[in-house]
């Protein structure tokens, strides 16, 4: 255990979040959450994505996100991170430890996400889904757990993942396959005391809906609402929490109950 003097204040643990590209998405909200509950914070982003996607690029977003964890006391670093690079996990736990010190929590949101089915996904798009979402997440937690040195019981891993089948091929096979290894990681990195779950947050509009989803979707929900990031930012902060500690090899669904 490491001992401070009492004009030394504690240091803050460290989580990685993938996936945080926009003001509004789960990452962000996962990112401020859990700065207000003590963490400082490294998270990656990837702007050329946005650029395929009909949202587009949120200019200044990294930096309002920075400044945003800032006023919550986060140190913080912002590390642009091209997913489908196999080299890119690595380098990426690099920078953050060379930057804020050893990563204690790995909170993977990034996702590739390109509606096609059975018929009309490409070769291309489906082996892009799989790396992004399957092999790089793979990557992170295996570099993860490679590197973990933090006391028993204090390591993280906490995946996104997604019930998505029709329709939505690439994405829904490749984050079903991030399950099984994110459950896998459970058992295997039991030696370092490290938990692991999946997070299924649901239908929560993050800017891409149509004015039609958002209907069918609310209509779906018992509870008569669309999920947004501070639902999912919460169950994520309490699995990252001394208190979640019991919580592993869980996919866990968030989703108000949506069918």
């Amino acid at each position: 255990m490491t001992t401070t003097h009492a004009h030394e204040p504690a240091r803050r643990p460290l989580a990685l979040i993938t996936g945080v590209g926009r003001t509004v998405g789960i990452g962000a909200g996962i990112a401020r959450r859990l700065a207000a509950s003590g963490w400082d914070i490294a998270f990656t982003y990837w702007t050329p994505y946005d650029h395929r996607m009909d949202w587009g690029v949120e200019q200044g977003a990294t930096e309002a996100i920075t400044a945003a964890l800032a006023e919550l006391g986060a140190a913080s670093v912002a590390i642009e991170a091209d997913l489908t690079d196999p080299d890119t996990p690595g380098r990426v736990l690099d920078e953050a430890e060379s930057r804020l010190g050893p990563v204690t929590a790995l909170v993977m949101c990034h996702a590739e996400s390109v509606d096609s089915g059975l018929l009309d996904t490409s070769l291309e798009s489906f082996d892009r889904h799989f790396a992004v979402n399957t092999r790089a997440s793979w990557l992170l937690i295996r570099a993860y757990g490679l590197r973990f040195r933090g006391a028993p019981g204090s390591g993280r891993i906490v995946a996104l993942t997604s019930d998505h089948t029709v329709g939505n091929l690439p994405y829904g096979a490749s984050k079903g396959a991030l399950d099984r290894i994110t459950l896998a990681a459970a058992r295997e990195l039991a030696h370092l005391g490290v938990t692991a779950n999946a997070v299924n947050p649901g239908p929560v509009d993050t800017g891409w809906m149509t004015p039609e989803v958002k209907e069918s979707l609310t209509a779906a929900t018992p509870l008569g609402r669309l999920g947004t990031p501070r639902d999912t930012a919460h169950l994520v902060d309490f699995l990252c929490s001394p208190e979640g500690a019991w919580i592993n090899g869980q996919l866990l669904m968030s989703n108000g109950g949506s069918a």
